[in-house]
């Protein structure tokens, strides 16, 4: 399942360097791109972003529900 950012992020930039896959951007608040998120699958044990935001304000996004399999698909053909 991709990550999210809720709207309670305070663009500290905490979480832009820490993904492995450059999916996340600048917007009105930080964006994860679903597209690119695997969860740091293929790269790291667990997401990256979520342990440096200090707004504790990213979150699983139901609407891109991914098996650990398919996370890791992602991430291959990403690399």
């Amino acid at each position: 399942m991709a990550l999210m950012i809720t709207d309670d992020c305070t663009g500290c930039d905490a979480c832009l360097d820490a993904c492995p896959n450059d999916a996340i951007s600048e917007g009105d608040i930080y964006v994860i791109d679903p597209a690119r998120c695997t969860e740091c699958v293929g790269a790291e044990d667990e997401p990256q972003c979520g342990l440096e935001c200090p707004a504790d304000c990213i979150i699983a996004d139901p609407a891109w529900a991914e098996t650990p399999e398919q996370l890791q698909e992602k991430y291959k053909n990403l690399h």
